[in-house]
């Protein structure tokens, strides 16, 4: 895996994790006493035609493409891609990555998960909903699983390719996924929108800790195998150790 040469990096990272924790507890203090309904209300009616509410802007072929894209943020096609990039890390022998991969993903699903439980929000019932849904309403799962799965895939990746170009390139897709997704999900009239911001906070915080984690993981490597130049010590099949 490679570092970053960025020494402030971390830094801004951590401001960032605390930004969206931060963000997070606003949105669900707001969504609690009621402060968000008017621009959630607003926003939803905004999305739908005037004369029938029941249909949403834009043509037939909009509304099937964003039915389609907020199927990227299902459990079901999430747990396919987190195996599959799992699988991929085992097959190359990147045991650790592998694990820390299933781990971190793992508990950002249960937290996610847990924290719905906890609001028990309703879903919107001011729109038709466009796809059926069983789970309470905040924080939006899609959004917030999008951005746990997507941003911390991201955060393994760009530590195994050389370029800012490529690295940049893997942030932005992920991004655009994340946001593409939670959009969706206002569009169709599943949730609210502070229902998708919140999950958006969340999932941006917890991608950031994860981070966070494996660079401290890799300073504590770093700093086990001494200074460049330094000996260590051999295994038995003739390899360094670590």
């Amino acid at each position: 895996m490679r570092d970053s040469r960025i020494a402030s990096l971390p830094v801004a990272i951590a401001a960032l994790f605390g930004f969206g924790v931060y963000a997070f507890l606003q949105i669900a203090d707001e969504v609690s006493e009621a402060e968000l309904d008017r621009f959630d209300s607003w926003l939803l009616l905004a999305l739908r035609n005037p004369a029938d509410i029941s249909d949403p802007l834009g043509p037939a072929w909009f509304e099937e493409f964003m039915i389609e894209l907020t199927a990227l943020g299902g459990y079901p096609l999430l747990t396919l891609i987190v195996v599959a990039v799992a699988g991929f890390l085992v097959v190359s022998r990147r045991y650790g990555p592998a694990v820390y991969t299933l781990l971190s993903i793992a508990l950002g699903t249960s937290l996610s998960h847990g924290l719905k439980l906890l609001y028990d929000r309703p879903r919107p019932d001011l729109v038709e909903q466009l796809v059926s849904v069983h789970t309470p309403s905040f924080p939006s799962g899609h959004a917030s699983m999008s951005a746990v799965v997507y941003l911390t895939l991201a955060t393994v990746i760009v530590r195994f390719v050389d370029g800012l170009a490529v690295r940049s390139y893997v942030l932005w897709v992920a991004l655009l996924l994340t946001v593409g997704i939670g959009a969706s999900r206002v569009y169709l009239g599943v949730h609210w929108p502070s229902d998708v911001a919140a999950g958006w906070a969340f999932g941006v915080s917890w991608a950031c800790l994860a981070w966070l984690v494996v660079t401290a993981l890799r300073a504590w490597r770093l700093r086990r195998q001494g200074p460049p130049g330094e000996d260590r010590p051999v295994r038995s099949d003739g390899r360094a150790g670590t």
